[in-house]
Formats: structure tokens, C-alpha cells, sequence
């Protein structure tokens, strides 16, 4: 009997976004708090907070090459949404100068919690 993973069982298999821009023409690295700034206007399709304050963003490196890569979760992997987030997140971000790439890639593990999240999402959801 064939092993089934949390993955078998979302509805969009596909949970990646990768865009090459290739803009990279300076020295000047990318800081993540500029990609924090953009994942920032990324808001929850169905709670009034951005993606990076729910805790839902677990990994970004820069390269020097201002190659992008983000790990990011959901908070329930059942999300109708759950294959555009990473491409809403990505997007995000590409207005950002000198890119490289972005990739973004859904993770499942650590399980999302709620105390992953920061005190401002936690107070406008009334969360303690």
C-alpha cells in the first residue's frame, strides 16, 4: 500500500511560484527587511492580516546575487487558495530593483501554530 503525504490531498499540486528577472546590474544586496516590507502588503484571503504577521513566512534568503528564495506555510493546508499564495507572494515582491529571482515554495512542515504569530496580528484577532 502506496504511503500518502499531506500533499497528496491538497487540490493544486503545484504549491511553487519561480519567476527569473535577472535584473541584478549593482552591487547592492537586497536586505530581507525590503522583502519583509513587500510580503507585508500580502493580506490572508480570509483574515484581515498580511501573511508575514500570521507567521506564515518561515524562511527568506538573499543570495548576492538577490536570488530570492522564501519558505512559506498556511494556515490550514485545506486553503482553496493555497496554489496562488506563493505566486501572490512572489509577485510581491517583484518590484524590488536589482532581482536576481524569486522563488517561493509551500512547506507543510513545522506544522503552522499560532504562536508563530507576531502581537499585532494576535491583538487584531483578539488572540492571547
Amino acid at each position: 500500500m502506496e504511503e500518502k503525504n499531506l500533499k497528496d490531498f491538497l487540490p493544486n499540486k503545484d504549491t511553487s511560484y519561480y519567476k527569473n528577472i535577472n535584473q541584478f546590474k549593482t552591487p547592492s544586496i537586497i536586505n530581507e527587511n525590503e522583502v519583509i516590507d513587500c510580503i507585508k502588503t500580502v493580506m490572508d484571503p480570509e483574515i484581515p492580516v498580511n501573511l508575514y504577521d500570521l507567521g506564515l513566512i518561515y524562511k527568506i534568503n538573499i543570495s548576492d546575487k538577490n536570488e530570492i528564495k522564501i519558505d512559506m506555510t498556511l494556515t490550514n493546508p485545506n486553503c482553496p487558495v493555497a496554489g496562488l499564495m506563493p505566486e501572490n507572494v512572489g509577485k510581491s515582491i517583484e518590484k524590488l530593483q536589482n532581482l536576481g529571482s524569486i522563488q517561493v515554495q509551500l512547506v507543510w512542515e513545522p506544522k503552522w501554530h499560532k504562536d508563530l504569530m507576531s502581537e499585532d496580528a494576535k491583538l487584531a484577532l483578539d488572540i492571547f
